[in-house]
């Protein structure tokens, strides 16, 4: 039997394959798989077209063996087999590809799904085995054929005694290593998982003898093991059903078990496309946050399937970032991909796939918003920063996408709102939508310049998420109604008789300011305000950046130097403003510590550390004490 050379030649070409393309081991049962359900396909095929060939469609098995003792693992088909042209064309030279050939001669009206298409998935056999022995036998002959190969060194084919059309895989797997354990590809519970994971859903069943533990004696409690062959795969996918023909609680148990989650999605979302991309996919809306989803070890994506063949457990380019919770899978005929089916190209398909899963999950969470806004805000408390998120990353690109799924809590409803419905329900003669932030609904309750908005009976948006005020500054207005901050210097909401009275006291008052100023440094002015009802002082911003932003620039790991333009601001009708005037012309030392203390009661109010809290505390010490 003379060993011939590969006709693509070369140890390194192969080598490549085996160490480069493919990184993952595991994946050379999968491609095995599915050259057995191709070759089914193709007989299938056949036979609609040639009366020769008769085929029992419930007669379609792949079958799955293996031998510990002598460490061989078989798969066989009993599809259209090879010839000794096809098998010497096929398995002779490399990244030829019988698969691919077919689907091109196949119309396109023709529905047969062809999974190989690059012809070297056969040989990521090698990466566990250091043999290789094919027989094969093809309806169009009546002489059956072995190929086998070691390696890069060679193969050679020889008629062998195989009586039935079909292909049957012996690979004679390696010796363990320190580095490999080659055994698991012998082990009944891995193989079985292997096929799980990756063919679940070839259309023809995977069969394997397996294990059972019976009971054999009732009263002994006696058990024994039995063999029995067993269908691994579900073959049909849950995502290939109609959703009539799915019940609630399959839905439920094929999330929990696929993404191992113990509780059931909040929501299920069935899509299916026909046209320039065609896909099925099944998507879920989780009832609650992953443990690590808010850390840089979450891995976003969709499971990827080809014609029900597992290519990526987790493909990231089929979800936006801001919908990053969403899990589920996606399963195409039209995908573009590498040699290795690993790793994925920048296909055109794939870009339309995920533009509509993005489209369809949107409107699904906006029918949620509309139709039951109960689970909606159940959905929004958990996964509302991931959507604010989307807003202000990239430069607000997609803030029109999401601005209408966004909530905020409400001063005057006290509940959770839509911006829509802020600027549906502003009284006439309101041009602004007003919002504030902090820590929580209590302290931004609490804060100086609500009352001010409040008297003007305009509602507030209590922004409370370190995001939420980024995503504002993105959205710059809705409807036409621009954003304003409550903590920034000029809501301009007072008369004008109201603000030409202020000028005038500060006007009056301006030495006083500027060494109150001086004094503090901090602050970019220093003045007495109109807007403050009951409290004494606050401090507000001016510019771009709130006090707010500047908490988050601050809680970066690296100072970015970014800060807030404060203004401290006095109540020109408080008491305080009266104690400060005499005190400038009495006492200059006593002024210097008032002022000192407004500045931390004003620091404090807004959430902002004191740099000498001791300090502050012994002046107002001494100041009470007087």
């Amino acid at each position: 039997m003379k060993k011939k050379a590969f006709k693509s030649e070369s140890k390194r070409l192969l080598d490549l394959m085996i160490n480069s393309i493919y990184t993952n081991k595991d994946i050379f049962l999968r491609e095995l798989i599915s050259n057995a359900s191709d070759a089914i396909d193709k007989l299938y095929y056949r036979s609609l077209t040639d009366k020769k060939i008769k085929v029992k469609k419930d007669k379609l098995e792949i079958k799955i063996d293996y031998d510990k003792d002598n460490r061989i693992l078989v798969i066989e088909d009993n599809g259209i087999g090879m010839t000794e042209e096809e098998l010497d064309k096929n398995l002779g030279t490399i990244a030829e590809s019988g698969s691919l050939s077919f689907k091109e001669n196949m119309t396109k009206k023709d529905k047969v799904d062809i999974i190989g298409q690059f012809g070297v998935g056969f040989y990521s056999a090698f990466m566990v085995s250091d043999c290789i022995e094919v027989e094969t036998k093809s309806v169009d002959s009546e002489k059956g054929y072995k190929w086998i190969s070691t390696g890069a060194e060679g193969y050679s084919i020889e008629e062998c005694d195989k009586k039935h059309n079909g292909t049957k895989i012996s690979l004679h797997i390696k010796p363990d290593t320190e580095e490999e354990n080659y055994s698991e590809y012998l082990e009944e519970y891995n193989l079985k998982e292997l096929i799980k994971k990756y063919s679940d859903y070839i259309r023809y069943p995977i069969k394997m003898e397996v294990t059972k533990h019976e009971l054999k004696d009732e009263e002994k409690h006696e058990y024994e093991d039995k063999k029995e062959i067993e269908t691994i795969n579900s073959m049909v996918p849950l995502w290939k059903k109609k959703e009539s023909e799915v019940t609630e609680e399959e839905y439920n148990n094929f999330y929990m078990d696929k993404f191992n989650d113990f509780d059931k999605p909040l929501k299920v979302i069935q899509t299916s496309v026909e046209g320039m991309c065609s896909y099925n996919g099944l998507l879920f809306i989780p009832s609650h946050a992953p443990y690590d989803y808010y850390t840089k070890d979450y891995e976003k994506g969709l499971s990827l399937y080809a014609s029900g063949v597992l290519i990526m457990d987790k493909c990231a380019d089929l979800l936006p970032d801001y919908f990053s919770f969403v899990k589920g899978i996606v399963d195409t005929e039209d995908l573009s991909l590498n040699i290795s089916r690993e790793i994925l190209q920048k296909s055109k398909s794939l870009g339309l796939i995920a533009k509509n899963i993005e489209s369809k999950i949107r409107k699904e969470l906006e029918n949620m918003l509309k139709e039951d806004r109960e689970k909606y805000e159940e959905f929004f408390k958990t996964f509302g920063v991931q959507l604010k998120y989307g807003i202000y990353n990239e430069f607000g690109k997609d803030k029109d996408k999401l601005k209408d799924l966004i909530m905020f809590h409400s001063s005057k409803k006290d509940k959770l709102i839509t911006l829509k419905e802020y600027v549906d329900n502003m009284p006439e003669g309101q041009e602004k939508i007003y919002y504030a932030s902090g820590a929580s609904i209590a302290k931004i309750d609490s804060l100086p310049q609500v009352e001010q908005v409040k008297e003007k009976d305009y509602d507030i948006l209590y922004l409370t998420d370190y995001v939420d005020e980024f995503a504002i500054t993105a959205i710059q207005e809705y409807e036409g109604k621009k954003f304003a901050n409550v903590e920034n210097g000029d809501l301009d909401l007072e008369t004008e008789e109201e603000k030409e009275k202020t000028k005038k006291v500060n006007e009056e008052n301006e030495d006083l300011l500027k060494d109150m100023q001086e004094e503090i440094k901090e602050v970019k002015e220093v003045r007495f305000t109109n807007k403050l009802k009951t409290h004494p002082v606050c401090l507000t911003s001016e510019g771009d950046v709130s006090i707010e932003m500047q908490k988050v620039f601050d809680a970066m790991p690296n100072d970015m130097g970014i800060r807030a333009q404060t203004v401290l601001e006095i109540n020109e009708k408080h008491p305080i403003a009266k104690k400060l005037k005499s005190l400038y012309k009495k006492d200059k030392e006593e002024f210097k510590k008032y002022t000192k203390i407004l500045y931390s009661e004003a620091k404090m109010i807004a959430g902002l550390p004191i740099d000498n809290p001791t300090e502050i505390s012994n002046l107002i010490c001494e100041v009470i004490s007087k």
